[in-house]
């Protein structure tokens, strides 16, 4: 089996008696193959999640009918669902400001071929990080936030409708996504704050943290909601830290720890390994 015929399937839904059988009778029926299986239950909210690999022969049944007959044991079981293609690229923008690590890191991890995913822009604040965009050959947007926020904003949110963008990463791009973009494209917009959260909120976590005196810093990959800061975790990386560390040591070992957490939190986004539930997540690692 190629590229062509693998698929990711992805549920969500009341936890119920007869659920995995139900998926596993179809799937079988339709000569689909399991090649990785994940289930979780949440036990508090009896909510079930699940995420296969598998691979279909498109001489047995096609994508579409694969759908179509799917959805009448999704709406039986009341199921929140998806079957993805493996071939289809999710289109990725990188939204940036002055500091280059993150974003620097990402694309070189996508040249590599360790991301799975078509990067069509680079958009930032600062017109100096065009010539990250220029090496890898991508579209570069500046678009100013000094003046006019608000027209900003408005012109960031052309550009990635343009771009007809599945996923928007913000590569420590430090500005306050409104509330309208927040909900527009929900669970689209993941974020990477230099902190540990829910410590150290806001601006100059590092700062915050070494007035602290603590012991361990560390970076959040997250989906950005209204509530700054607040969104579902979808990956955390840690450095253990002395008393001998001075806040630019901090800030040092912490930019480790950004990248690290930001390309995991995407590769984990990317391959449809992360489900969430309320501002909570289930993540179904490799």
């Amino acid at each position: 089996m190629n590229l062509e015929n693998k698929l990711t399937l992805t549920i969500s839904c009341p936890d119920r008696v007869g659920l995995v059988a139900a998926v596993s009778q179809f799937l079988a029926k339709n000569n689909v193959s399991i090649s990785d299986a994940n289930h979780h239950t949440d036990n508090e909210t009896q909510w079930f999640f699940m995420r296969h690999e598998m691979l279909f022969d498109p001489s047995v049944i096609s994508f579409e009918q694969l759908n179509t007959e799917f959805s009448v044991i999704a709406e039986q079981f009341k199921m929140t669902w998806a079957i993805t293609p493996k071939k289809i690229k999710n289109k990725v923008v990188l939204l940036a400001s002055k500091e280059s690590h993150c974003l620097t890191d990402i694309l070189h991890r996508w040249h590599e071929q360790e991301l799975d995913c078509e990067i069509v822009a680079v958009i930032a604040n600062h017109a100096e990080m065009e010539k990250y965009a220029n090496w890898y050959q991508l579209p570069f947007h500046h678009v100013d936030f000094k003046t006019d926020k608000l027209a900003a904003f408005s012109q960031l949110e052309n550009l990635i409708e343009q771009y007809q963008t599945d996923t928007i990463v913000l590569a420590r791009f430090m500005q306050i996504f409104p509330d309208s973009l927040c909900q527009k494209f929900k669970h689209q917009v993941i974020n990477i704050h230099h902190s540990f959260l829910p410590s150290f909120v806001g601006a100059k976590p590092y700062h915050q943290a070494h007035k602290r005196g603590v012991k361990l810093i560390g970076a959040t990959c997250h989906y950005v909601t209204a509530e700054l800061d607040a969104g579902p975790i979808i990956e955390q990386e840690i450095s253990r830290i002395s008393h001998s560390d001075s806040v630019e040591d901090m800030v040092r070992k912490g930019k480790e720890c950004e990248k690290s957490a930001l390309a995991r939190g995407l590769r984990y986004h990317l391959e449809h390994r992360v489900m969430v539930q309320g501002n909570k997540t289930v993540i179904f690692a490799d």
